[in-house]
């Protein structure tokens, strides 16, 4: 079998609807040769009906990151699908939440339980996944699932959007925990990295307040032409990070946003 991902078995979460980038990851592992297990949180039946509509039908297991007995079991269902020292390698982490009373311009207002909650879910979920799948990624792994790729999807947290919040400041810890897990799991052959994609309507996009503001941001600063309606692009950039054509690469942030991260005024 030929292609990037040729022979990889790649685990993605964040899979609500076929035009998330979640999706479009799953798509073109699946074209690049790579098998894929989905897991879906809440509407399982939604997810599954999604999992059809790939190249090849992924199974799809249940995970709330916020969950301690899925994490502790997590690596045990995945080999239930991929079978005895099989090993993973590769884990997109497409995992983002806050409370509406986080976002919408009522940063200065907002509580901290709701805080709690989107930097739990949206940052604090890399590392947890990331260790939940260890058994299954790391130098101790049986078989060839030794070491891999996390990639986890990012928004530019360089600067503060409008709207955006608590959400802002959780994309903040994200790129931050991945740059320490970068650090502590060079050891273990296991590489983090995120791709910060311009926006996209999609299911999660439909949640954020103010999300027509950023879409007018990349229709007049995006020097590439953004199409918010092709996740495609920034799926590509992740299917790159897992394949083994960034061997060396760890702890970065790939842009895949148009060009908007570097525009002046």
């Amino acid at each position: 079998m030929s292609g990037l991902l040729a022979g990889k078995r790649i685990l993605v979460t964040g899979v609500l609807t076929d035009a998330s980038i979640a999706f479009h990851v799953a798509k073109l592992a699946q074209e690049e040769g790579a098998e894929v297990v989905l897991t879906g949180f809440g509407r399982l039946t939604l997810v599954q009906r999604i999992a059809k509509r790939l190249p090849k039908e992924a199974p799809v297991i249940e995970l709330d990151v916020q969950n301690q007995e899925h994490l502790d079991t997590l690596a045990a269902r995945v080999t239930e699908h991929l079978g005895e020292g099989v090993g993973l390698d590769g884990v997109v982490h497409s995992i983002g939440f806050a409370p509406q009373d986080a976002l919408g311009g009522n940063f200065l207002n907002t509580g901290w339980e709701s805080v709690a909650t989107a930097v739990e879910v949206s940052a604090y979920s890399l590392k947890s996944l990331t260790m939940a799948l260890l058994p299954l990624m790391g130098a101790q792994a049986d078989g060839p699932g030794r070491g891999g790729s996390v990639v986890g999807m990012d928004f530019d947290a360089q600067v503060a959007w409008p709207k955006y919040d608590w959400m802002g400041v959780a994309k903040a810890a994200l790129e931050s925990t991945s740059r320490y897990l970068a650090r502590d799991l060079g050891s273990e052959g296991i590489r983090s990295n995120l791709v910060s994609a311009g926006p996209i309507k999609s299911m999660a996009a439909k949640s954020i307040p103010g999300f027509e503001e950023l879409a007018d941001v990349w229709d007049s600063r995006a020097p590439l032409a953004w199409d918010l309606t092709d996740p495609e692009p920034a799926a590509r950039g992740v299917v790159a990070l897992l394949s083994d054509w960034f061997p060396k690469t760890t702890g970065e942030i790939v842009h895949v946003d148009g060009g908007v991260h570097m525009m002046g005024a």
